[in-house]
């Protein structure tokens, strides 16, 4: 996986992105999530290179396995915390627990692997877990929320 720079926009855009991406789809109410919480740009970024951090993490984890991605069950703990672990600004981590909470209830429903990393991601931040209106639960065959692609 590349590194970035310590508390950098695209340090925190990939933690988002693996969010996006924690459940091997990215939804239409996530992408429209993105766009009316301004998201990228509340990370210093623009949509487009938000993207571009989006797409050069689904190369890493492309080149991270030899096996489609299957999901953050697939990433190694030391992964997710070699990520997690470049974000060290208290108020950074607040905001980015808050924007991932955001983005995996946008769609009504919580996949098991969403709320993996993000109680994962609260735990090694040691920040108190956010409080889910919804609970994680497979989801059905026939979901309300349509994926708009298939990542990685």
């Amino acid at each position: 996986m590349r590194s970035y720079r310590r508390n950098s926009p695209e340090s925190a855009a990939r933690i988002v992105s693996m969010i996006l991406l924690a459940d091997c789809h990215v939804s239409r109410d996530e992408m429209e999530a993105l766009k009316h919480h301004d998201i990228p740009h509340r990370l210093d970024l623009s949509h487009p290179h938000f993207m571009l951090v989006t797409q050069q993490l689904c190369d890493d984890l492309r080149t991270f396995s030899e096996i489609p991605w299957q999901g953050a069950q697939a990433l190694p703990t030391a992964s997710w915390h070699a990520m997690l672990d470049e974000i060290d600004d208290s108020g950074l981590r607040l905001i980015l627990l808050d924007l991932c909470a955001t983005l995996v209830e946008c769609d009504h429903h919580i996949a098991v692997d969403e709320q993996t990393l993000v109680h994962s991601m609260a735990d090694h931040w040691h920040l108190p877990r956010p409080v889910w209106r919804h609970r994680a639960r497979p989801q059905p065959s026939t979901a309300k929320s349509t994926p708009a692609l298939v990542m990685c």
